[in-house]
């Protein structure tokens, strides 16, 4: 399921037209909409085919594929974005030759992977360009055929995806060499995948470019490349924690800790994600309920794509009150919005890591017995208007079906074992992963750099997230004596006029460096768009910025991890540039609350 929606109307059967291809094994929907929260989404199903007789055959044609699979290569990703600010979490991809590049929401709830198309009448403004088939010499469209729905002039496979909210994605089928990054030892394959041609609502306004599915079905990018016989039939998916965001991916086989808890998943019982869930236990008491309310509708889902967590309505009543008493010294307070009726409490300070001395420990009980440790932070979320207080995130969900988001599985190892029908657990940092995790033959290459226009442009080496960032990827040995880079911001409204002191705030702390170290030192404005120079500036105590440090910064922007909340737009970085420091300089700025135009205001003496 994509994203998530505000709050809708208790439960929903979704009326759409589906794709209809011989590629497509299972046909499923999931709501995509704004990063709050919504009920669990039940889809409709095409009845033309027999979905359990479906999976048992893919099934037994995996596994004898997998069989002769020994050691097949993974692809790691890097999980960009948060999950309760964005509201889902996003992976780059690569697609054509060369190689265009896109942020994709990673969505367990999906079976299709589309991004926006050049020709695309009807589409927002995204985090990246839209896909140009024609630049692309490794494209080809899935040419229309008895088994697809066709486009007008009945040449192409077409297909069409409307969700719960209103919004929905539809355009053609095409096939091209799809790429996973350079910290993927897994080559680029040829996939299919979707090409808008029409967004709507929340599709349209979102800033990540599309979604890549991960879900159950022959069009999802898992299915199609364990058909190619390249990876092992697994992923594996792991969110950072409360304040931290990011995470990692693995598509492909990995070696589960010795230490991780497993779940049975049953491929035959619906066509999402479930687990075998019998009991939930708050400060180590079981709540009083029958087992078999986690078995209702479609059981226990886990979908990456639903930032909160669901209970049917006996379910989270327990729950909801089993939390209240264990808290009792703190105070009630109202929701960050006045429209809900949130569970909030006041007075456990601001110290993310201090939670665990005053909220409850909740397990997970399987039927085989394990258990999944959810700390404070896998069901709360911080209030935005009140310092130190937190709410809780899970709510009631007027469906039978017990659904867990994102929030429930966040600092978790979460691995899709598709090939043994099961999901296993693992509490860890997600940002550490890397570190944390064995990869049979590993090398560390040193980071590949190359010029164009006097701009360098650096590319991840093929490495885990290292402790210390390489400082030979820098042009020249010296220290920096400040970084400048360009980026563009297209706001949604052009009578919202940007507020800079605030957006510099905000890059500020998404760089991790001082706000009086980031200066803006000219923009100029075109319709809805703004072209900013910004300049980064050693500390007040310093003379220059060391190369780890000006490394760190570098990357957090080629990677995107500066994130603007949704009223600011979206941006591209055009180019970034270091500087040795010179024996004497002056800058000349303006406070930022003072601007009213800027011309380049750097000059040397």
């Amino acid at each position: 399921m994509a994203t998530t929606w505000h709050r809708l109307a208790p439960s929903f059967i979704i009326l759409s037209s589906i794709i209809w291809i011989d590629l497509c094994s299972s046909t499923f929907f999931s709501a995509v909409a704004d990063p709050l929260r919504r009920p669990m989404v039940i889809p409709l199903h095409m009845s033309s085919r027999n979905y359990s007789i479906d999976r048992h055959v893919d099934s037994r044609r995996r596994h004898l594929q997998q069989s002769k699979l020994t050691r097949a290569p993974n692809a790691r990703m890097r999980l960009y974005d948060d999950l309760l600010s964005n509201g889902y979490y996003t992976t780059r991809l690569w697609i054509g030759t060369p190689p265009q590049e896109f942020a994709l929401i990673v969505d367990t709830g999906s079976t299709v992977t589309y991004v926006p198309c050049s020709t695309c009448e009807q589409c927002g403004k995204h985090q990246d360009p839209r896909f140009q088939p024609d630049l692309s010499s490794t494209y080809d469209p899935v040419k229309c055929n008895p088994s697809c729905n066709c486009d007008a002039e009945q040449k192409q496979c077409t297909y069409d995806r409307r969700y719960a909210e209103m919004s929905s994605s539809s355009g053609v089928l095409g096939e091209d060499i799809v790429s996973f990054g350079n910290e993927s030892e897994l080559a680029p394959k040829r996939a299919v995948f979707g090409c808008e041609n029409m967004e709507t609502g929340d599709l349209y306004s979102q800033r990540a470019d599309g979604i890549m599915g991960l879900g159950r079905g022959r069009l999802s990018i898992v299915d199609q490349l364990v058909e190619k016989g390249v990876i092992n039939d697994t992923f594996s998916l792991c969110y950072g924690g409360m304040h931290v965001g990011g995470g990692a991916m693995v598509l492909g086989r990995i070696s589960p800790p010795p230490d991780m808890v497993f779940s049975h998943s049953d491929p035959y019982r619906s066509p999402y994600y479930n687990i075998d869930l019998k009991e939930i236990h708050v400060a180590g008491k079981p709540l009083k309920l029958n087992s078999a309310i986690f078995n209702g509708r479609h059981g226990t889902v886990l979908d990456s794509g639903t930032t909160y967590a669901y209970l049917p309505k006996d379910a989270f009543v327990a729950f909801k009150d089993a939390i209240i008493r264990e808290v009792h010294s703190l105070k009630r307070i109202h929701g960050p919005d006045p429209s809900y009726e949130d569970i909030c409490f006041s007075g456990a300070g601001r110290d993310v890591s201090r939670l665990s001395n005053i909220f409850p420990d909740v397990d997970m009980v399987f039927s085989n017995g394990q258990k999944l440790l959810l700390s404070p932070e896998n069901y709360l979320f911080q209030h935005t208007k009140v310092s130190g207080a937190y709410c809780l995130g899970i709510f009631q969900n007027a469906d039978p079906t017990t659904l867990l988001g994102g929030i429930v599985v966040r600092n978790t190892l979460v691995t899709y074992d598709r090939e043994d029908d099961k999901i296993g657990f693992w509490k860890t940092n997600c940002s550490e992963l890397w570190k944390r995790l064995h990869f049979p033959g590993d090398s560390a290459p040193p980071p590949l750099v190359f010029h164009d226009n006097n701009v360098t442009n650096i590319e991840i080496p093929h490495v885990p997230a290292p402790s210390e960032l390489p400082s030979n990827v820098l042009p020249g040995p010296f220290p920096v004596g400040f970084i400048t880079f360009l980026m563009s911001i297209s706001t949604n409204d052009s009578n919202i006029n940007p507020n800079f002191e605030e957006l510099g705030r905000i890059i500020a702390k998404e760089l991790e460096v001082d706000n009086s170290q980031l200066r803006l030192l000219n923009f100029t404005t075109k319709g809805e768009d703004y072209l900013i120079r910004w300049g980064i500036f050693p500390a007040a105590s310093t003379n220059y910025i060391s190369n780890i440090t000006a490394l760190g910064i570098i990357l957090r922007l080629k990677e995107h991890h500066v994130q603007f909340p949704e009223r600011f737009g979206n941006y591209q970085l055009i180019d970034w540039n270091a500087e040795p420091p010179k024996k004497l300089y002056v800058f000349l700025f303006l406070s930022l609350p003072t601007i009213v135009s800027l011309t380049t205001l750097l000059s040397w003496i």
